[in-house]
């Protein structure tokens, strides 16, 4: 795997490009049958759902099974890293990379700091009251509604909250108190339209304990290799031929007329900084057996319980 820092033009980190090229399929796979979804880790099943024909939500199940590849974080290193997003990029691309039940497979990937989470947030609306509200409950069934959080791309754990008097959230609570706290890592899974918690489920306890913004570092696929040069060569097209435009105007009308350089230019930095960090679809692979297979393993998943809803 190849990184590379990503960086805007006065030198402000914006995350971290991780390039894949020898993994064909992940270990946390996202697989697909008509409108059903289920999320495995390691051949187990994480999280099965079922999207509404209406398109005005998801009915969710999620197992026991999930564990997180990133091994416990010592309040050392929390120290050590406190305060450098990119330094923890670097971190969580190792445990993404070569720890186990990772989902990175073959393709382009950023692990970014930037999060639209915060933009949302009403300025009279506490840190804990805000991230409770953005959480989607329900163990081991529930909902994720689309109708009511259109694009707010809520978070679903991948397994239940720990409660404040946990002992890993105890632990961490002093962390989020004295600022060093690691990041929580989500991923952003397009057909659930929301993120997952791939790890830091206490540590996002112990932040909305504190009401305290939780540090993010959120995982999601880029523009593929084979796209990215077809997708260059259109913003060098686009930015020709606005300048070949304004020329034309100008021999019509005179140099009052600008050359173009202040319009077209900054749209093309805008497309191009966009093919390095623009979100694309989460890929699911089509499930052997389809429908039929995906019954199955929900029969078996969930002990013969009356799930999915009729």
């Amino acid at each position: 795997m190849q990184r590379s820092d990503l960086t805007r033009d006065d030198g402000t980190w914006v995350g971290l490009s991780l390039d894949v090229q020898t993994r064909h399929q992940p270990e946390l796979c996202v697989f697909s049958a008509g409108p059903r979804l289920l999320i495995s880790q390691l051949s187990l099943p994480v999280l099965l759902a079922v999207v509404e024909e209406t398109l005005q939500g998801v009915d969710f199940w999620r197992t026991d099974a999930y564990r997180s590849f990133v091994p416990p974080l010592r309040a050392d290193v929390g120290r050590a890293l406190s305060g450098s997003p990119q330094r923890w990029a670097h971190r969580f691309a190792q445990y993404l990379s070569e720890a186990p039940g990772s989902p990175l497979h073959e393709g382009r990937w950023l692990l970014s700091c930037e999060s639209p989470f915060q933009r949302w947030r009403p300025s009279a609306t506490s840190q804990a009251e805000y991230w409770k509200s953005m959480l989607v409950e329900g163990h081991p069934g529930g909902y994720i509604d689309w109708f009511l959080h259109s694009h707010s791309w809520e978070v679903l754990p991948l397994r239940p909250m720990p409660g404040p008097g946990d002992s890993r959230v105890k632990a961490y609570r002093k962390q989020a108190r004295e600022g060093t706290l690691p990041p929580v890592l989500l991923w952003w899974v397009s057909g659930l339209d929301c993120h997952l918690v791939l790890d830091g489920h206490a540590r996002l306890a112990a932040a909305i304990a504190e009401s305290v913004e939780p540090a993010l570092l959120q995982l999601q696929r880029l523009v593929a290799r084979d796209d990215l040069a077809s997708r260059t060569e259109e913003a060098v097209g686009f930015y020709e031929s606005e300048l070949a435009r304004f020329a034309a105007l100008r021999a019509l009308h005179g140099p009052t007329v600008p050359d173009g350089a202040a319009s077209a230019g900054p749209q093309f930095v805008r497309l191009l900084n966009d093919l390095n960090t623009s979100q694309q679809p989460t890929w699911a692979w089509p499930l052997p057996g389809g429908q039929d297979q995906w019954r199955c393993i929900a029969q078996e998943a969930t002990a013969g319980q009356s799930w999915p809803p009729a």
